[in-house]
């Protein structure tokens, strides 16, 4: 009976997936080698995968706030056009942000 972990490897280091030469520095080899010898990761492959999935994931959350800051600017400039804006004299501006600041905070602990 092949166990999970018998399974799980041998797919993982299946012929059909590519393969890549990668220099790492000191540091990093050493990371894995821990990695590794923790039993958290079968091998070094494993190591850097688990690294990819967790750039993909970061790179995935940075697209989705540079999108919602586009949204933002875009939603900004059409209130702009509509005459949806407040005029604010150079020295009430920081009580204003603030103002802003307090009701966003608010906004966001009252469940939608």
């Amino acid at each position: 009976m092949m166990t999970k972990r018998a399974c799980c490897s041998r797919y993982l280091e299946s012929p059909d997936m590519p393969t890549r030469n990668v220099v790492l520095s000191e540091h990093q080899q050493q990371l894995v080698e821990t990695l590794v010898r923790s039993g958290r990761y079968q091998n070094a492959s494993e190591v850097l995968r688990d690294g990819l999935r967790l750039i993909a994931e970061r790179e995935r959350r940075e697209d989705a706030k540079l999108e919602a800051l586009r949204q933002a600017a875009r939603q900004g400039w059409a209130d702009v056009s509509a005459g949806r804006y407040a005029d604010v004299a150079d020295d009430q501006l920081e009580d204003f942000v603030g103002q802003l600041g307090r009701r966003a905070a608010q906004a966001a602990k009252t469940p939608s």
